[in-house]
Parts: C-alpha cells; sequence; structure tokens
C-alpha cells in the first residue's frame, strides 16, 4: 500500500515554497475541516484558540503553520473564515472541482453518495458502481447505479481522478487494479483490504476501529 506523498503548494503571493510535510499537510486538512463546517454555520471569524478547540492542535502550532503561507490573521480579530478556506484550499491544491467514482451501492455506499462531506470540498460524486444485478438501475441520490463493467469508459469521459471503495474486502483489490489500469491516482478505502498498488498510487484507508484503537489510546494514558 502507498503512502501519501509531499505535494507542492503555492503561497499567496505565488510563490512556491518546500514541499509540505505530511504533518503540515493533515494538520492544514484539519483546519480546512473545522473552518468549512464554521462557514457553513455562518461565522465570519475565527481565532487560533478556537480552531486549536475543535482540532486539538496546539494554537501556537496553529500560527505557526498559517504563517508560513503568508498573514492571514489579525491580532485581537482571528481569521477571516471565508478567506481561510479559500487559501488554504489554494495550497493543498483542492480548489476547483474534482470528480469521484463510488463503488458500492449498499448502506455505506448510499450514506456516502447522499452525505455533503465531499461536496462541501469540492468533490463530485459522478458514479456510483456496483456489481450486484439488483442494484444496477437503481437510483441513488441524482446518480444511477451503473455496472462495474461501465468503469473505464466512465473513467475517461468523466475525468475521474478519486475511486471511492465502499464494498466488500473481497471485491477491493480487484477494483483498485481497474481503477489503477483506468488511470485513477487516488483510491479512498473504506474496506479493510490492505490494497496493493503501484508507488504512483495514493490509498487512504478509512478505519473506524484504528481512529476508536487512536482515541483509547490516548484516553487510557
Amino acid at each position: 500500500m502507498s503512502t501519501t506523498e509531499p505535494t507542492d503548494a503555492a503561497t499567496p503571493d505565488g510563490m512556491t515554497p518546500e514541499r509540505l510535510t505530511l504533518g503540515v499537510a493533515a494538520r492544514l486538512s484539519r483546519y480546512l475541516q473545522v473552518l468549512t463546517q464554521a462557514k457553513k454555520m455562518g461565522k465570519e471569524t475565527i481565532s487560533s484558540q478556537e480552531l486549536s478547540d475543535y482540532t486539538h492542535v496546539n494554537s501556537t502550532q496553529i500560527r505557526r503553520d498559517l504563517s508560513g503561507f503568508g498573514k492571514f490573521g489579525k491580532r485581537g480579530v482571528g481569521y477571516n473564515v471565508e478567506s481561510l478556506v479559500s487559501q488554504i484550499r489554494g495550497i493543498l491544491r483542492t480548489a476547483g472541482q474534482h470528480n469521484i467514482a463510488l463503488f458500492g451501492a449498499g448502506h455505506l455506499g448510499r450514506a456516502i453518495a447522499s452525505s455533503d462531506i465531499f461536496a462541501d470540498h469540492g468533490f463530485r460524486v459522478v458514479a456510483i458502481f456496483d456489481a450486484d444485478p439488483s442494484k444496477v438501475g437503481m437510483e441513488v441520490g441524482p446518480q444511477r447505479v451503473r455496472h462495474v463493467d461501465e468503469l473505464r469508459a466512465v473513467v475517461e469521459d468523466e475525468d475521474v481522478v478519486v475511486g471511492v471503495l465502499a464494498v466488500p474486502p473481497a471485491a477491493a483489490q480487484a477494483l483498485a487494479d481497474d481503477l489503477v489500469e483506468a488511470g485513477v491516482k487516488i483510491i479512498f478505502n473504506y474496506s479493510e483490504t490492505l490494497l496493493q498498488v503501484p508507488p504512483e498510487v495514493t490509498v487512504h484507508t478509512s478505519s473506524p476501529a484504528v481512529d476508536l484503537l487512536y482515541a483509547l489510546y490516548f484516553y487510557l494514558t
């Protein structure tokens, strides 16, 4: 399984700094998640302490992370939420729209398809696939479930950049292989399968059990 590689990021003044470390990229993503929710709630400004309360990242670290890309906040006022959302998206290169193909039209797949979590960050589910004939053709939100045999054509026609696997473990590797062959470079894996992919393909595996173990460790210590 590959790991996430640091990426180049452009500063607000157009200069390109050193490649982001994994730690900085991960923290910026967490800030963006909080800021996006704050924006939806109508919040116009937010302080580094408030960001710290929601992300559990030290406020000094937050200010250090953000100051590396320009002067975003004002002392005593905080950060403008909308502006900071835009700036961090630019740094992480997530501005604009990115198309997703979702695999699995079961309970998890339907929940993912109906959630705003991807849309909030500029990702759009443009296709949903399943191998079960009883699910093919059903409507999930605005999408009609397609058979996995259509994968390659849809990836090309819809310019899919991310494949999301919400399928049983036994089906995950074969689908990952098909996505790699179709040219998809990012796979978000909700199954427990340890996927084998080429080094140029990024796999992120999301596991509630791992997240719970992580939280439990810090609770017990």
